[in-house]
Protein backbone atom coordinates (compact mmCIF):
# COMPACT_ATOMS: atom_id res chain seq x y z
CA UNK A 1 0.00 0.00 0.00
CA UNK A 2 1.30 3.46 -0.90
CA UNK A 3 1.09 6.13 1.80
CA UNK A 4 -1.52 8.86 1.41
CA UNK A 5 -0.32 12.35 0.57
CA UNK A 6 -0.83 13.42 4.17
CA UNK A 7 1.18 10.47 5.51
CA UNK A 8 3.89 11.08 2.94
CA UNK A 9 4.18 14.72 4.04
CA UNK A 10 4.17 13.79 7.74
CA UNK A 11 6.95 11.23 7.28
CA UNK A 12 8.97 13.55 5.04
CA UNK A 13 8.78 16.27 7.69
CA UNK A 14 9.88 13.86 10.43
CA UNK A 15 12.86 12.73 8.32
CA UNK A 16 13.72 16.36 7.53
CA UNK A 17 13.62 17.47 11.16
CA UNK A 18 15.73 14.57 12.40
CA UNK A 19 18.36 14.56 9.66
CA UNK A 20 18.43 18.13 8.34
CA UNK A 21 17.57 20.29 11.35
CA UNK A 22 18.31 18.62 14.69
CA UNK A 23 21.25 16.39 13.72
CA UNK A 24 23.32 19.23 12.16
CA UNK A 25 22.66 21.41 15.20
CA UNK A 26 23.93 18.69 17.52
CA UNK A 27 27.02 18.30 15.30
CA UNK A 28 27.67 22.03 15.47
CA UNK A 29 27.35 21.97 19.26
CA UNK A 30 29.75 19.05 19.63
CA UNK A 31 32.30 20.87 17.44
CA UNK A 32 32.16 23.93 19.73
CA UNK A 33 33.21 22.12 22.88
CA UNK A 34 36.05 20.10 24.31
CA UNK A 35 35.60 16.44 25.17
CA UNK A 36 35.63 17.43 28.84
CA UNK A 37 32.82 19.94 28.31
CA UNK A 38 30.73 17.37 26.41
CA UNK A 39 30.83 15.08 29.45
CA UNK A 40 30.40 17.86 32.06
CA UNK A 41 27.42 17.56 34.42
CA UNK A 42 26.20 20.57 36.37
CA UNK A 43 25.25 18.26 39.24
CA UNK A 44 24.73 14.53 39.87
CA UNK A 45 21.03 14.76 38.97
CA UNK A 46 21.79 16.23 35.52
CA UNK A 47 22.96 14.66 32.29
CA UNK A 48 25.94 15.64 30.20
CA UNK A 49 25.64 16.33 26.48
CA UNK A 50 27.36 12.99 25.96
CA UNK A 51 24.57 11.28 27.88
CA UNK A 52 21.94 13.12 25.86
CA UNK A 53 23.51 12.03 22.56
CA UNK A 54 23.64 8.41 23.75
CA UNK A 55 20.04 8.71 24.91
CA UNK A 56 18.87 10.08 21.55
CA UNK A 57 20.68 7.29 19.73
CA UNK A 58 19.03 4.70 21.98
CA UNK A 59 15.58 6.24 21.70
CA UNK A 60 15.59 6.52 17.89
CA UNK A 61 16.96 2.99 17.51
CA UNK A 62 14.43 1.51 19.92
CA UNK A 63 11.33 3.35 18.76
CA UNK A 64 11.88 3.66 15.01
CA UNK A 65 14.50 1.13 13.89
CA UNK A 66 13.43 -1.66 16.26
CA UNK A 67 9.83 -0.71 16.99
CA UNK A 68 8.60 0.24 13.53
CA UNK A 69 11.39 -1.42 11.53
CA UNK A 70 11.00 -4.69 13.43
CA UNK A 71 14.73 -5.09 14.15
CA UNK A 72 15.91 -6.64 17.43
CA UNK A 73 15.77 -4.25 20.41
CA UNK A 74 19.04 -4.38 22.33
CA UNK A 75 18.73 -1.06 24.11
CA UNK A 76 20.12 -0.72 27.63
CA UNK A 77 18.57 2.63 28.52
CA UNK A 78 20.08 2.97 32.00
CA UNK A 79 23.60 2.76 30.55
CA UNK A 80 22.92 5.85 28.41
CA UNK A 81 22.67 7.90 31.62
CA UNK A 82 25.30 6.04 33.65
CA UNK A 83 28.08 6.68 31.11
CA UNK A 84 30.58 9.28 32.28
CA UNK A 85 32.82 9.25 29.21
CA UNK A 86 34.83 10.19 27.63
CA UNK A 87 33.53 8.65 24.45
CA UNK A 88 35.01 10.88 21.76
CA UNK A 89 32.54 13.35 20.28
CA UNK A 90 33.19 12.08 16.74
CA UNK A 91 32.33 8.55 17.89
CA UNK A 92 29.17 9.74 19.67
CA UNK A 93 28.05 11.68 16.63
CA UNK A 94 28.87 8.86 14.19
CA UNK A 95 26.64 6.52 16.19
CA UNK A 96 23.81 9.04 16.26
CA UNK A 97 24.15 9.84 12.55
CA UNK A 98 24.12 6.12 11.64
CA UNK A 99 20.99 5.56 13.73
CA UNK A 100 19.20 8.55 12.18
CA UNK A 101 20.06 7.20 8.71
CA UNK A 102 18.68 3.79 9.69
CA UNK A 103 15.53 5.50 10.97
CA UNK A 104 15.18 7.49 7.76
CA UNK A 105 15.16 4.23 5.79
CA UNK A 106 12.42 2.82 8.02
CA UNK A 107 10.35 6.02 7.82
CA UNK A 108 10.67 6.08 4.05
CA UNK A 109 9.06 2.61 3.83
CA UNK A 110 6.06 3.27 6.09
CA UNK A 111 2.55 3.49 4.70
CA UNK A 112 -0.86 4.35 6.15
CA UNK A 113 -1.34 0.82 7.46
CA UNK A 114 1.97 0.94 9.36
CA UNK A 115 1.13 4.37 10.80
CA UNK A 116 -2.28 3.14 12.02
CA UNK A 117 -0.96 -0.17 13.40
CA UNK A 118 -0.46 -0.54 17.16
CA UNK A 119 3.03 -1.49 18.36
CA UNK A 120 4.44 -2.38 21.77
CA UNK A 121 7.54 -0.24 22.32
CA UNK A 122 9.32 0.23 25.65
CA UNK A 123 6.25 -1.18 27.38
CA UNK A 124 3.87 1.30 25.72
CA UNK A 125 1.12 0.47 23.23
CA UNK A 126 1.41 3.12 20.54
CA UNK A 127 0.43 3.60 16.92
CA UNK A 128 3.06 4.08 14.26
CA UNK A 129 1.90 7.70 13.92
CA UNK A 130 2.36 8.34 17.65
CA UNK A 131 5.76 6.66 17.53
CA UNK A 132 7.04 8.93 14.76
CA UNK A 133 5.62 11.99 16.50
CA UNK A 134 7.18 10.93 19.83
CA UNK A 135 10.64 10.48 18.33
CA UNK A 136 10.56 13.85 16.54
CA UNK A 137 9.40 15.77 19.62
CA UNK A 138 11.76 13.86 21.91
CA UNK A 139 14.70 14.59 19.60
CA UNK A 140 13.71 18.27 19.54
CA UNK A 141 13.53 18.43 23.32
CA UNK A 142 17.01 17.04 23.90
CA UNK A 143 18.49 18.99 20.98
CA UNK A 144 17.29 22.12 22.77
CA UNK A 145 19.01 21.00 25.96
CA UNK A 146 22.25 20.36 24.06
CA UNK A 147 22.03 23.80 22.45
CA UNK A 148 21.40 25.50 25.80
CA UNK A 149 24.34 23.73 27.43
CA UNK A 150 26.58 24.59 24.48
CA UNK A 151 25.62 28.26 24.57
CA UNK A 152 26.27 28.36 28.32
CA UNK A 153 29.65 26.64 28.09
CA UNK A 154 30.85 28.32 24.88
CA UNK A 155 29.43 31.71 25.84
CA UNK A 156 28.24 32.62 22.37
CA UNK A 157 25.28 32.71 20.02
CA UNK A 158 25.29 29.65 17.78
CA UNK A 159 23.20 31.49 15.17
CA UNK A 160 20.77 28.64 14.59
CA UNK A 161 17.75 30.92 14.47
CA UNK A 162 17.15 34.50 13.48
CA UNK A 163 14.39 36.84 12.45
CA UNK A 164 13.93 37.33 8.69
CA UNK A 165 15.69 40.72 8.67
CA UNK A 166 18.64 39.32 10.62
CA UNK A 167 19.05 36.49 8.07
CA UNK A 168 19.43 39.04 5.29
CA UNK A 169 22.23 40.77 7.23
CA UNK A 170 24.32 37.80 8.29
CA UNK A 171 23.13 34.92 6.09
CA UNK A 172 21.87 31.60 7.30
CA UNK A 173 23.97 29.35 9.47
CA UNK A 174 25.65 27.06 6.93
CA UNK A 175 23.53 24.05 6.18
CA UNK A 176 20.85 24.85 8.74
CA UNK A 177 17.35 26.01 7.86
CA UNK A 178 15.88 28.65 10.13
CA UNK A 179 12.81 27.55 12.08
Amino acid sequence: MQPSELSRQFLAQARHLLAQVYLPRIAACLRELSEEQIWWRSNPASNSMGNLVLHLEGNVRQWIVSGLGEKPDRRERDLEFAETGPILSRTLFARLRRTVKDAERVLHKLDDEALAKTYSIQGFRVTGMRTVFHVAEHFSHHTGQIILLTKALAGKDLQFTSLPNERKKRGKYPGLPAL
